[in-house]
């Protein structure tokens, strides 16, 4: 099932490898998320446990949800602010100097619009891509197979349902381009 999960073909969660996977990710969370504020150094040492790589000086403030946590790639300098969840069931890749807002859900799960596939227990999940320097506003949501352009500032509440190119201010629901950035 875990093949099928990554090349975006419909899946079932209830497959004793995604189980584990899930367990162990859950356990990592669970100690994160209940440090103390002055451990920093446990915090960053449970992320480069959980994700599949982080660059150096990267913070992220719990709590902190995700599914497997091994599928999360994030450049240096990444930032996420309280109650950030992404559902990493395919791979999000994160760029350098990236920050999100508080409450951002990057979401690579979807399920079948057929409802007997999703009484099925069928899923599926598609790859989001976050290039450098993005700046991702409090509670806007990326959904699954966005690319979102180096430079780009999406603003608060935005639901991310396409691609946004580089160098772009874009927001709303659904987000869209409001204007072009002058990037110096």
């Amino acid at each position: 099932m875990r093949e099928r999960m990554l090349a975006g073909e419909l899946y079932k969660a209830k497959d004793p490898e995604l189980e584990q996977m899930h367990a162990n990710a859950r356990d990592i969370l669970h100690e994160f998320n209940n440090t103390q504020p002055n451990e920093n150094d446990k915090r960053l040492s449970l992320l480069h446990e959980l994700f599949g790589s982080l660059g150096k000086e990267s913070e992220i403030k719990p709590p902190f949800y995700c599914d497997y946590g091994v599928y999360i790639h994030a450049g240096k300098g990444f930032f996420a602010n309280y109650d950030c969840v992404i559902l990493d069931c395919n791979e999000v890749r994160i760029g350098n100097h990236v920050f999100f807002g508080p409450k951002v859900q990057v979401y690579t799960a979807t399920h079948p619009l057929d409802p007997a596939k999703r009484r099925g227990e069928w899923e599926s999940a598609h790859p989001i891509t976050i290039e450098d320097d993005v700046w991702i506003g409090g509670g806007a949501i990326i959904c699954p197979g966005v690319n979102i352009g180096a430079g780009t500032t999406i603003g608060a509440g935005s639901v991310v349902t396409k691609d946004i190119p580089a160098n772009v201010f874009a927001a709303g629901n659904p987000c869209r381009v409001i204007r072009k950035l002058k990037i110096e």
